[in-house]
Parts: C-alpha cells; sequence; structure tokens
C-alpha cells in the first residue's frame, strides 16, 4: 500500500503539474529533485522556493516569464497575466498558434480570392512558398545586420583607454611591475550589445505579393543576429521563430508555411496584436525591442483594437517601424483610419515594396544607442 502523501508537501507536487497543463515539461524525476531541494534548503521565504524550483525543473530560457507567472499565481496567489494587463485580452475568435500544435478551425465571413483588398475574413491554407531571386542582397544583408543592429548600454564592464570608472585590478597589477608606484590608472567602460528585433509580418490576401519574400528575410536576419523573434498574422497570431532557426533556407520556409494557417485571408491587425500582447511570454520579446512591421495597414476590424495595442506596443519597445509596399508610391499618406491614428506612435512609416528598401531601412537603424 502506498503511503499517502504528506500535506506539506501537496503544495510543492502541484506546482509541476501546473507547469505540464500549461506546456512546460516537468518529469517525476525532477519533482523529486524539486522536493529534496526544498528539504535541503529549509526555505526561509519564497524565493527560496523559486530558486530551487529554477534549478530543478528548469524551465527553457523561452518560457521564464511564463514559468515565473505560474510560480506567483501558485504560490502567491498572483494573476497569469502581467500587472496592468488585466482589461487587456485577445479578441475571443483571435487564435494565435505556436511553433507547434494543433490549429484551430475558425469561419470567417468571405473569402479574398484576388488578394487585391483587405478583409476581416480568414481563409486557413497550407501554402508551399515561392524560391527567390533575393539571395544576393540577403547575404549582404545578413553580414552587415549585426554591426548596424541599435545597441543599447550592457551591464558588463571592459577595459579601455578612456572611461567612467578605474579598473582597479588592472592598474594594482601595473604598479606592482612597476615596484609599487601607480604610473598610471587603467579604465573600464560599459559594453554595449544589439538591441531584439521583434518581426510582425501580414501575411493576409493583400500582401499575397510580398509574403514569400518577407518570410526569406525574416529567416536571414534569425540567423544574422541572436534575439530576434517572428511571428505572422492575418486572421490569427503564428509564432515561426523555432521554424526559421533551421540553417538551410528552403528547410526553414517550408516548415513555416505549414505552420502558418490563415496564409492570403483576412486582415485583422488589432485583434492580432492584443493576442501577442495578452500572453506575457509574448510581451516580453517587446520590451527595449526594435519592431518592424510588414504590412500594408489595411484593416479591416475594429481601428480602436489596433490603436489601443500600438499605444501598449510603444510603452514596451525601443521603436516600432512600420514599413509598407503602399509607400513605395512617393506621395504616399496613410489612407485607412486606423494607420492615421497609430502614425504619431511609430518610430517611421516607411517603404516596404521590396526586399532590398527593406534591408536598406533595417540597416539604417544602426545610429540609435540608449540606456
Amino acid at each position: 500500500m502506498i503511503a499517502p502523501l504528506p500535506a506539506a508537501a501537496r503544495l510543492f507536487v502541484a506546482f509541476p503539474a501546473l507547469l505540464r497543463e500549461h506546456s512546460i515539461a516537468a518529469a517525476p524525476e525532477q519533482t523529486t529533485s524539486f522536493l529534496m531541494a526544498i528539504e535541503l534548503l529549509g526555505p526561509r521565504s519564497v524565493e527560496h522556493i523559486r530558486k530551487a524550483a529554477l534549478a530543478t525543473l528548469a524551465p527553457h530560457p523561452e518560457q521564464r516569464a511564463l514559468f515565473d507567472a505560474l510560480f506567483d499565481l501558485h504560490f502567491l496567489g498572483g494573476a497569469l497575466a502581467e500587472p496592468g494587463d488585466d482589461d487587456f485580452a485577445p479578441d475571443e475568435d483571435m487564435s494565435i498558434q505556436e511553433d507547434a500544435g494543433s490549429r484551430e478551425v475558425l469561419i470567417g465571413e468571405e473569402v479574398n480570392e484576388t488578394g487585391q483588398a483587405a478583409t476581416g475574413a480568414e481563409a486557413l491554407s497550407i501554402r508551399q512558398l515561392k524560391p527567390l531571386d533575393d539571395s544576393e542582397t540577403l547575404r549582404r544583408f545578413g553580414r552587415a545586420l549585426p554591426a548596424a543592429l541599435p545597441r543599447r548600454r550592457g551591464y558588463r564592464h571592459r577595459a579601455a583607454r578612456r572611461g567612467p570608472m578605474v579598473d582597479l585590478a588592472r592598474s594594482l597589477k601595473d604598479a606592482i611591475r612597476h615596484d609599487g608606484e601607480v604610473m598610471s590608472l587603467k579604465r573600464l567602460k560599459r559594453e554595449t550589445r544589439p538591441r531584439p528585433i521583434l518581426l510582425l509580418i501580414d501575411v493576409s490576401g493583400s500582401m499575397k505579393q510580398r509574403s514569400d519574400a518577407n518570410l526569406a528575410l525574416a529567416h536571414t536576419i534569425v540567423h544574422a543576429t541572436r534575439q530576434v523573434e517572428v511571428f505572422t498574422f492575418g486572421t490569427r497570431l503564428t509564432r515561426v521563430t523555432r521554424a526559421l532557426r533551421r540553417k538551410r533556407r528552403e528547410q526553414a520556409l517550408a516548415e513555416a508555411s505549414g505552420l502558418v494557417a490563415d496564409w492570403d485571408g483576412g486582415t485583422r491587425i488589432g485583434d492580432a496584436l492584443q493576442a501577442f500582447l495578452a500572453v506575457p511570454r509574448f510581451a516580453a520579446y517587446a520590451r527595449g525591442a526594435v519592431v518592424v512591421v510588414l504590412s500594408d495597414g489595411l484593416e479591416r476590424g475594429d481601428s480602436s483594437a489596433l490603436v489601443t495595442a500600438i499605444a501598449r506596443l510603444a510603452q514596451r519597445a525601443h521603436r516600432i517601424d512600420w514599413l509598407t509596399p503602399l509607400a513605395a508610391d512617393p506621395g504616399y499618406r496613410p489612407e485607412t483610419e486606423a494607420l492615421r491614428l497609430i502614425a504619431p506612435r511609430l518610430a517611421s512609416l516607411s517603404n516596404g515594396g521590396s526586399t532590398a528598401r527593406i534591408c536598406r531601412h533595417i540597416l539604417s537603424l544602426g545610429g540609435s544607442l540608449a540606456a
């Protein structure tokens, strides 16, 4: 007969079960290790329990934000959503598609077969991405991107000729070589690191002429720098980052095309961005990031949803650049009410009519450095 679980241990055993319910792997042996760590630590605070959970349950770095939210929910009784996001829930019809998992089929109003106009309908399909002739442009862009990215000050310091801080260790070593006489003070300065990139790609019917090329561009960016997240949106939101990490472009695009179910369908930009911001792990990707939106902005949903979502996104991001193929016309002015309303929140509303122009714009962002 198996002895019943002690009452004091039930709270801790229930936490790995909660993680598994939210798709965070936690094996039985990890649960056992977690209990042993609690016993060894004799925790005096909840933070001690958190550290034991991190050490033994070992969530993937991409799942850390969700892990912390679930921990607070379980042990502190907090809310799963981010603070301040209580009134910010995605549209009940907006489906979120992760890199792996089943699809929900939603019924739309109509199907936009021509791709010449925006629609709010949803058309689910599998698509074979076309081969592209932008290979040389993308190769040069991938080589130039790491050095051209906007940067921010990091927390580490490194040796420098001039800097605001004294490197005491190097200064003392130098003094020892000169019989204790200090000849000069060595200096330190803070390192800089590239800002993360969040790429949001419109795959609706009105963008069908650019969808393939934009996914190929995203593949280049994912392999040129480390901190990149890529989502597609139309009538649903799909994360394709993991698929695009495959080294061979053809394999990566084939896998991404299988994940995206709303090719050439309707356009609900505001609902998609609200769904993005309502998931704490996704919203964390936008913090301090350069957000690049590749879309014509022909929103068929409620414009207030897009305005609210962009306002929330702008609070988190370093900057938001909206690149639309409609801006290829020198006399272009935003035509939709939604784009006119969000224009003050955007760092730029620029030409996204070709891969070369998009690459040139992203490479031009490298001059901004902020703490």
